[in-house]
């Protein structure tokens, strides 16, 4: 498990002595796949110190794209990875040292030819903790193809081939109440899938894909009906797989350390995303259980161990609706960009413009749009003080909703290198009619009250248009918020490509669906002048790319 949660406060603070000029270390994380592609690894904990070191090491992540920039005062330094990877049934770790020069930027690749490859099992360790007995009688590297990375309207999850026919495992609480979700077998390939089970009580979700895009991918040593269940008692140790939008995986370790009415509870420390997965022991070759974080804010980040009958039974379930029908087709969907922004680029770009510039905005009736590109990210994170710009959220919207660059539990998802655009579409907050009257009496008895704004819309969903051309989003993500008296106000937070909006369009159209009218969509046509502020702001991408 992580060394010391403890190092991540590191983060807040500079590495860089008040005063003294700075260099920027860029680093990139990258393996190959079966057809030697590079992929990033996203997620991939560093551990930098000064060379010799003298304090702490500063521990950094990889974001999706497998990058990660620090700032850094000039001198030495190692760089190691703070535990091994697991990728594609190998296990890598990177250590290494590099020199920072002030005022530039010096970037380190690591890849398969500059790593060590250690086993397997390492990657399920702490590298400070003592190295587990050899067990034979479980690889569990060499499930790794089985897994895939589920999206939904709200969130992401792994989940693991169960069926050849095309049945795939997952947690329940990432699916949601979504009759479909879409699965990403692999960096370049995302198709849609079938919700067929996922009981509120159970904890367990099973989708289903056409058994094509499977491939030579095996299903997960799941055995069902489930076997006479383990001895699974406090302290037994355990051992998840993970994988990400990226293609990437992991092996987290951890102990069982209580029970639960929902399930078995561990000390597993699971990120954004790697939820889901299958769990095995020490001593046995099957599935014993999927991981699940459990959605109730009281256990918020809770891991859960759910059980293989329970998902033996989902699989039964499942099982039952097949009959007489097929899977979705499996037509591939948008997905990631493989390179990243080039960051590096902003800050340039906004001293020659003599400042930032707030995201452009436009508004219909029910919501309020706004244009975010990986600049907006990037310099809201630089200015913790700046929420997008002066007339983009009303001080009242954001004491309600959060700044323009507050993601919610989609947070990770959105970083400064992700090339992507992001279409958030707000609910506008408006004064009804008898409320406002109200208001004007009260002022007819000298009361002077301020407005009683609310939130007369929810988002439902958006159709974009290029031209005549409708075009589909890599993630048409909705960002729920609690607005009390149970009631949940919706953003909609829609992924683009970087180069799906420009000249080339004539003219892009927005329509906006609300829940209360669903079937009455607003047309917004987005002016020519949005539409060259948002591919200016790509330019650097493209240039990049040349």
């Amino acid at each position: 498990m992580f060394r010391g949660w403890m190092l991540a406060a590191l983060l807040l603070t500079s590495a860089v002595p008040s005063g003294q000029a700075s260099g920027v270390l860029r680093v990139t994380v990258s393996l190959p796949d079966a057809t030697q592609v590079q992929v990033p690894v996203e997620k991939h904990a560093l551990l930098i110190s000064d060379n010799p070191a003298t304090r702490e090491p500063r521990r950094v992540v990889t974001a999706a794209n497998g990058v990660v920039v620090i700032n850094l005062a000039p001198g030495s330094y190692i760089v190691e990875s703070d535990r091994p990877v697991g990728f594609l049934g190998q296990a890598y770790e990177w250590a290494t040292v590099v020199e920072i020069v002030a005022g530039r930027e010096t970037t380190l690749a690591l890849t398969a030819q500059n790593a060590d490859v250690v086993p397997m099992i390492a990657a399920a360790r702490d590298p400070g903790a003592p190295a587990p007995s050899p067990n034979p009688s479980i690889d569990v590297g060499k499930w790794q193809p089985s897994l895939v990375t589920i999206w939904s309207a709200t969130s992401q999850a792994t989940g693991f081939v169960v069926d050849a026919r095309g049945l795939i495992a997952t947690d329940r609480n990432a699916v949601g109440s979504a009759a479909t979700v879409e699965v990403q077998l692999t960096p370049s390939l995302k198709v849609p899938a079938r919700v067929l089970a996922a009981e509120l009580k159970q904890d367990v979700a099973i989708v289903w894909v056409d058994p094509r895009v499977l491939n030579r991918a095996l299903p997960s040593p799941l055995v069902c009906p489930a076997a006479p269940a383990p001895s699974l008692e406090n302290g037994n140790e355990i051992v998840t797989l993970t994988s990400s939008l990226r293609g990437t995986g992991d092996v987290v370790d951890g102990e069982i350390t209580g029970f639960h009415s929902r399930g078995i509870e561990t000390d597993l420390r699971l990120s954004f995303g790697q939820a889901g997965g299958p769990v095995f022991t020490g001593s046995h070759e099957t599935v014993v259980g999927l991981t699940s974080i459990q959605a109730d804010a009281s256990r918020r980040g809770d891991v859960l161990l759910v059980r293989a009958g329970i998902i033996c039974e989902a699989m039964s379930a499942a099982a039952s609706k097949m009959s007489g029908t097929t899977p979705p087709e499996p037509t591939p969907l948008p997905v990631e960009p493989s390179r990243s922004y080039p960051t590096a680029s902003v800050t340039t770009s906004t001293q020659a413009k003599g400042g930032a510039t707030a995201p452009p905005v436009v508004s219909s009736s029910d919501f309020d749009v706004t244009f975010i590109t990986p600049a907006t990210v990037l310099r809201a994170r630089e200015r913790s003080d700046w929420t997008g710009g002066r007339g983009v959220r009303t001080p009242e919207a954001e004491a309600r909703l959060g700044r323009l660059t507050d993601f919610g539990s989609l947070a990770d998802y959105f970083t400064p290198e992700a090339p992507v655009l992001i279409v958030r579409v707000t609910p506008r907050l408006v004064e009804s009619f008898w409320k406002r009257l109200a208001r004007e009496a009260a002022r007819t008895q000298g009361a002077a009250l301020p407005a009683f704004k609310d939130f007369t819309a929810n988002f439902l969903r958006m159709r974009a248009t290029c031209g005549d051309a409708v075009v589909l989003p890599i993630h048409p993500f909705v960002l729920e918020h609690a607005a009390g008296d149970k009631r949940v106000v919706r953003e909609g937070l829609y992924v683009f490509g970087p180069d799906i909006f420009g000249p080339q369009c004539g003219t892009v159209t927005l329509t906006l669906s609300s829940e209360q009218a669903p079937e009455k969509g607003e047309v917004l046509a987005i002016s020519p002048k949005v539409i060259d502020q948002i591919w200016q702001d790509f330019a650097p991408y493209r240039a990049a790319g040349q």
